[in-house]
This record gives structure tokens, sequence and C-alpha cells, in this order.
């Protein structure tokens, strides 16, 4: 799919969901249109980058990955090969918890025995395949393949009903009193199939006063 292609997919999902659900249609009648796009990545370095940003704000993340390329990678990610042969406290020295340096080698370790698959194979597999396989790798969560599944593949069938962001501008938008739970917001989306991605893309618009 052409990326001109994956915006008229974008249109025809506002318009969907404009009609499916009211409410969701007055947030999408006043934001900006939806500006999902889908990037180019290495499923290796994301899980690391993802990993790396766990409890970290932005700039304290980026700073410990700088320090990982430029001291352990020649100015890039180590390879999976070299990063498996690492010993934890090489990669403790460069501001990673033990428990962050352990999953890093995880992850070289299910890259190089296939259950990180490549770019390549991950757009040929379900969402449900994803989840599952990277799921498998130390340190990564749903949440985490979700964020990847959204904001790197594009697929827009993905609904994160973990997501604070998510889950709070739905209270806000629908008037909940309280912060509504993961089931709530996973029986409403229902009604935003096939464009969850795109529905949970306003809520957070809502959460952000956008």
């Amino acid at each position: 799919m052409s990326d001109a292609e994956f915006r008229r997919q974008l249109r025809r999902a506002e318009r969907h969901l404009a009609k499916a659900d009211p409410v969701l249609g007055r947030v999408i009648a006043r934001a900006e249109p939806c500006a999902l796009e889908r990037k180019p990545f290495q499923p290796y370095q994301a899980l690391l980058s993802s990993i790396a940003h766990q409890q970290l704000n932005g700039r304290a993340a980026q700073t410990i990955i700088e320090r990982v390329k430029a001291r352990l990678g020649g100015g890039d990610w180590p390879t999976a090969e070299k990063l498996v042969r690492l010993r934890v406290s090489s990669l403790r020295a460069c501001g990673l918890s033990e428990a962050k340096s352990l999953a890093f080698k995880d992850v070289a370790a299910k890259a190089l025995d296939g259950t990180v698959p490549t770019a390549k194979a991950l757009r040929a597999m379900e969402d449900e395949a994803i989840i599952e396989r990277l799921t498998a790798v130390r340190g990564i969560g749903r949440w985490s393949v979700e964020m990847m599944l959204m904001f790197r593949l594009g697929r827009l069938d993905v609904l994160p009903v973990d997501d604070f962001g998510v889950r709070k501008g739905f209270t806000l938008a629908y008037g909940h009193d309280e912060l509504v739970k993961p089931k709530v917001l996973l029986a409403h989306g229902e009604a935003w199939r096939p464009y969850r991605t795109v529905a949970s893309w306003f809520m957070w618009r809502v959460l952000d006063g956008g």
C-alpha cells in the first residue's frame, strides 16, 4: 500500500467512525485529521529502543541509547551476534539497569534464533501472531508490541486497552466519572472495528486537548 492510499484509508476510517459512534464523530469533527504514519524500522533495533525507554523520559533514554551505540556498536546498535556475547556489566556501564541489560541480551538471542522476525516477515503476519511472538522476548509486553503495530506497521485495528492515555481520553469524551476499566473500553471498541487504531489516536487527542 502506498503512503497516499494509506492516507485515503485514514479518511475512510474517520468517516466510518463518525457514522458508527456519534460521540467519537464530534471528537473527529473538532480535531485535526488523523496523522498516523507507517515508518520503516528493524524489529531488533525497535525492541532495544523500546526497552531502553521503559520508565525513563525520552531524553534520559536517548542518552543511554547513544552511549550503548558509541561504546559497544561503533556508532550504531551492536549487532545481535555481538550483543549476545557482551557481558551484562558492559551494558550496565552504559546506564542500563540489570533487568534491561538482560532484556537486551534476550532480544539479541531471539533475533538470532528467529523468534524476532525480520521487518518483511512481520508485514506478512497477523496482529495477534506478532503480539504472541514478540511478547516472548524478555521485557516486552503487549503494550509495547501494540505501539509497534500502530506506529511502525500502520495496523488500523489495534486497541491498546491498557494505555492510560486512551482510557483517560475515553473517560473524558464519554463523560465517565472515573477512569474506565480496560474491559469497558474493549467492549465499546467493538463499535470502532475495523479502525480501532484510528479511534485510539483520537482518544489521545482528547487527552492532549487537540
